[in-house]
């Protein structure tokens, strides 16, 4: 199909744009915005995995530093897991940062993740940082509503539109027509950003680029591009059912502040209203409460371990746990990692199912709204979502509690179950052992759990724009020219 008289009426729309000084001032604002973006992305992420790299290492050589110890003392002694940052987050900074880039990891206790930068951050925050994502997503919406508004409103105006009809232009020419010349001038923006975008990709890549990355950075830029063609056929159509362009100017404006301010929140309060989650407090205390049903390990005379102990003795056929052939103590520590752990993971569990369901909420609501759907799949490619989030606590939390059991392993094995006496030498093993523990080492979300968790977004997108289409074959077919 012949698209000659779409691209005449998209270049001359795109020439009478810029005929206007404002349009070309809020363009120019906008790409220097970009640009800022880009520098203030690439700043934060350099600044925030250099400094992972830097106390990641410093904290695996403090536990390689340390000398001769009991296991016991080891596992409490602890180690850290820090959280780098994407190469796509530089564009998409999602929750990150309110996110904690750190856990202490220690034996029999789970910690949350800390020093996120909004914990060293003013208030200004909670009005969100400048990211090209963000850009993308809010400000050029509202360009292209600026530019759309009076894109057909003002034919009908000036009865300049019963002319083009009359000359045997179709409603489908002209609706087409002005959404490409829409598209053109925001194009202008949008190439440049993308080039941009995938140098500064490639950069902080050391130009070493992996196939998950590089879909995740395909599907980034292709479905950016989809959420503007989406505004900009937005903003022909509402122009082409207003009868003045005022009037188009307020609808318009009215759909962005619904888009992008209203429904966000709306939907962030209704799903924690709906789904109210315990307090940090209340979840530790609770975790608390059960492991001290089960017993506490700490505690010889606690009635689940007397009986692990009577046990023991029984089978072994001796009298008094000095006489048995491994270290008790390390047993028990192991026994009470074990059920602290499952505790603790059923519990997380349970309120993770309320977080899901407080996000599924708003997951949902992105069949009303593009805009939410743009911005929770824009996250999840970045890995900066809520899900990663949760993934990092889990893999920290994995290599905690492998910790913890091979230092106890290493009691059991190494230590002795006579205690020293007052002039003895501590009971301890050579710190080489130490090394047998392996550097934490973040895994980011590849690209088949992204779309896995986000499937609910791109379907979503894909059938905002098929209801698009039908909907200007409708107008194509109905619309007036007076």
């Amino acid at each position: 199909m012949s698209l000659h008289v779409e691209i005449l009426i998209a270049k001359h729309f795109k020439k009478s744009v810029f005929k206007n000084k404002a349009v070309f001032i809020i363009t120019l604002f906008i790409g220097l915005l970009l640009l800022y973006a880009a520098f203030s992305g690439w700043e934060n992420y350099t600044n925030q995995n250099e400094t992972s790299e830097k106390y990641q290492h410093e904290s695996r050589e403090d536990w390689l530093k340390n000398p001769d110890k009991n296991p016991h003392r080891m596992a409490h002694y602890g180690n850290f897991a820090f959280r780098k940052s994407t190469p796509l987050s530089v564009f998409e900074f999602g929750m990150e940062p309110f996110f904690g880039n750190a856990i202490f990891l220690e034996a029999h206790k789970q910690n949350t993740a800390n020093f996120s930068e909004a914990g060293f951050s003013n208030s200004m925050l909670r009005f969100g940082e400048v990211s090209i994502a963000m850009v993308l997503q809010i400000l050029l919406p509202l360009l292209i509503f600026f530019l759309g508004f009076n894109a057909i409103a003002t034919e009908r105006e000036n009865g300049t539109l019963k002319l083009l009809l009359s000359q045997g232009i179709s409603w489908k020419q002209l609706l087409l027509g002005k959404t490409l010349g829409i598209a053109a001038v925001i194009l202008l923006l949008f190439i440049p950003t993308i080039i941009i975008l995938v140098v500064l990709w490639l950069v902080l890549q050391n130009f070493s680029i992996s196939a998950d990355e590089t879909i995740k950075m395909g599907l980034f830029i292709l479905f950016h591009f989809i959420y503007l063609m989406f505004f900009c056929f937005i903003a022909v159509l509402i122009s082409a059912a207003s009868k003045t362009s005022k009037n188009a100017l307020i609808s318009l404006i009215g759909i962005w502040l619904l888009f992008t301010i209203i429904l966000p929140r709306t939907t962030q309060a209704i799903g924690a209203y709906l789904y109210e989650a315990p307090s940090k407090i209340q979840f530790q205390s609770d975790i608390e409460k059960d492991i001290l049903k089960q017993g506490d390990s700490h505690n010889p005379n606690d009635p689940h371990y007397k009986a692990i102990k009577d046990s023991l003795l029984l089978v072994y056929k001796v009298d008094s746990v000095q006489k048995l052939p491994f270290n008790y103590s390390g047993f028990i520590m192991t026994e009470g990692e074990k059920i602290s752990a499952n505790i603790y993971n059923k519990h997380l569990e349970t309120l993770l199912k309320v977080y899901e369901q407080q996000n599924s909420f708003s997951k949902a609501v992105s069949f009303f709204n593009p805009y939410i759907a743009m911005k929770n799949l824009s996250m999840g490619l970045s890995n900066t979502d809520y899900d990663s989030y949760i993934d990092f606590q889990k893999q920290a939390e994995t290599y905690r509690y492998d910790m913890a059991q091979k230092m106890n392993a290493l009691q059991i094995k190494y230590i002795s179950n006579k205690k020293p006496g007052p002039n003895d030498k501590p009971l301890t093993i050579d710190k080489e052992h130490w090394a047998e523990v392996d550097e934490f080492q973040y895994q980011p979300k590849g690209i088949v759990a992204v779309l896995k968790s986000e499937m609910i977004s791109i379907i979503s997108i894909i059938l905002w724009i098929s209801f698009l289409f039908v909907l200007i074959r409708i107008a194509a077919k109905n619309l007036k020219a007076i």
